[in-house]
């Protein structure tokens, strides 16, 4: 960064001034929320309440967030304090993995295992091998990127799952009757969920950049980074939350499974 206030890399300059939409223009982008509250009311769909909680919580909570990171982003703050919020992430999105789907008996702590094994070993990926610089700017945005969307991956992966064996009861009871390994006969329903899950981050992956930017090249290219190493940065991430994704869903299936076998050899489906 130069005195003149800009950016330079590979001809690229761009004035680095940010952008500020301030409280007016946040209240203005409310717009297209009442827009889906109008068609909520048209259709009857019953998401007036919802949508309005949302919005609400959405802003208070992102503020605080935001005031936070001022105070964690102070260079005087311990590095301590950056890890502290790195792990609060993860009982927190076992919680919430747990009230999304709650027919699955452990999800919380299966999603919290899951996501502190995924979580470290991307952290340690990028980090260890000096990929982005270990400082409090970067340790919670990734970490929180790479949590966030392993917990989507993980719901739909538990979903899944319960579903499956209710619905398949039959067939692994069949196979069990046979003398099949526990493992065995839910291997099918446990790959199915699994890869039904991943399915959506990994067509994001493939089509980033050619059918949508995601955030986080777009709020560098809005800071002024130069678009190439805005374009790395965010294609590293969606390596690391697809891979996190990964890792954390294996580990649910893997455990969720076993909810519902007995050590006897028997399934005990899933009623609802």
């Amino acid at each position: 960064v130069g005195s003149s206030g800009t950016v330079s890399s590979a001809g690229y300059r761009a004035n680095v001034t940010g952008v500020d939409i301030g409280w007016w223009g946040l209240a203005a982008s409310i717009v297209p929320m009442v827009v889906v509250a109008g068609i909520s009311l048209r259709r009857r769909l019953g998401l007036e309440r919802s949508l309005a909680e949302a919005t609400v919580r959405a802003v208070a909570q992102l503020v605080l967030a935001g005031w936070a990171l001022t105070l964690l982003l102070d260079g005087d703050t311990p590095m301590v304090w950056a890890w502290a919020w790195v792990v609060a992430m993860v009982p927190v999105a076992g919680d919430a993995a747990r009230r999304r789907e709650p027919r699955l008996a452990g999800l919380g702590w299966m999603t919290a295992v899951g996501a502190s094994l995924g979580l470290g070993v991307s952290l340690a990926t990028v980090f260890a091998l000096g990929i982005l610089p270990l400082e409090a700017r970067v340790l919670v945005p990734v970490s929180g990127m790479v949590v966030g969307n392993s917990l989507k991956v993980v719901v739909v992966a538990a979903t899944r799952l319960v579903d499956g064996l209710r619905d398949r009861v039959g067939e692994v009871e069949a196979l069990l009757a046979l003398g099949f390994r526990p493992a065995w006969a839910v291997r099918d329903i446990a790959s199915d969920a699994l890869r039904l899950a991943l399915l959506p981050q990994i067509e994001t992956t493939r089509s980033v950049g050619v059918v949508f930017l995601p955030g986080v090249l777009t709020g560098l290219i809005l800071a002024g980074v130069d678009p190439i190493q805005a374009a790395l940065v965010q294609a590293a991430l969606l390596f690391l939350i697809l891979g996190t994704a990964a890792v954390t869903g294996l580990v649910v299936v893997f455990f969720g499974v076993r909810v519902f076998l007995t050590d006897d050899q028997r399934l005990v489906p899933p009623t609802v």
